[in-house]
């Protein structure tokens, strides 16, 4: 049985989730250049996952430097896994996807679901941007990469009844909070955490926003942790 024992946002969109097996997988890996990643989490020394929603530079991030030192893979859509392999990631580690489908890496699945956002790499197609669903024995946990709201997400809370929420909520490039609350209310889960904001001066929507409208909406606990600290399971 293979349980998530931690989970921490890393600032921006970087999550960390640490199982009983001692697996660090980190999704959207941004940390040394991200102004809101704490010190200690910008070179990190154990790495053995990477999941990535797309391939905007504030998501990829470290991915290519960290996996190859650590020895990680690194699941991705299919095109910006090509691109990852083209600028130096190593071929064996790469584990391509696509969206519906789902990767079975032995102590936890990742399901890979639509997002409503573009997606590029270094100026290049990168295909589409996706969310992403964590399967544990005690925890699911979706993280919806860059997004705004989707009628799909009702299929999605029966579909995967994720009980953790990473939901991007600072606008200007995503959801703002009032449509970020929506989501949740779709979503139904218990916990969620709000994601993409306060990094840079065009992120003005605020946690304290979001919170205020999941409140109006639905029963979620919603958790704003500092950067690098556990939210609490």
């Amino acid at each position: 049985m293979n349980t998530l024992k931690d989970v921490k946002w890393l600032g921006h969109s970087a999550v960390l989730l640490i199982d009983s097996e001692n697996n660090h997988i980190f999704i959207d890996p941004f940390l040394s250049q991200n102004p809101t990643t704490p010190e200690e989490y910008k070179h990190p020394e154990k790495v053995d996952f990477i999941l990535l929603t797309h391939g905007h530079e504030d998501h990829v991030g470290d991915t290519i430097e960290l996996a190859n030192k650590h020895n990680a893979k690194v699941l991705s859509i299919v095109e910006l896994s090509g691109l990852l392999k083209t600028d130096g990631l190593n071929e064996d580690l790469a584990v391509e996807m696509n969206k519906g489908g789902t990767v079975d890496f032995g102590g936890f699945k990742v399901s890979m679901t639509s997002a409503n956002h573009s997606a590029s790499f270094g100026g290049r197609y990168a295909g589409e941007p996706a969310g992403l669903v964590v399967h544990f024995d005690n925890h699911v946990v979706y993280h919806l990469g860059d997004t705004n709201i989707m009628h799909e997400f009702t299929y999605y809370k029966n579909l995967y009844n994720a009980d953790i929420a990473f939901v991007p909520m600072g606008d200007y490039y995503t959801m703002g909070p009032k449509e970020a609350a929506m989501c949740v209310e779709m979503l139904d889960p218990q916990t969620v955490v709000p994601i993409h904001y306060g990094t840079f001066p065009v992120l003005t929507g605020t946690p304290e926003e979001f919170k205020h409208e999941v409140g109006e909406r639905t029963s979620a606990k919603v958790v704003v942790p500092e950067a690098g600290t556990s939210i609490g399971l």
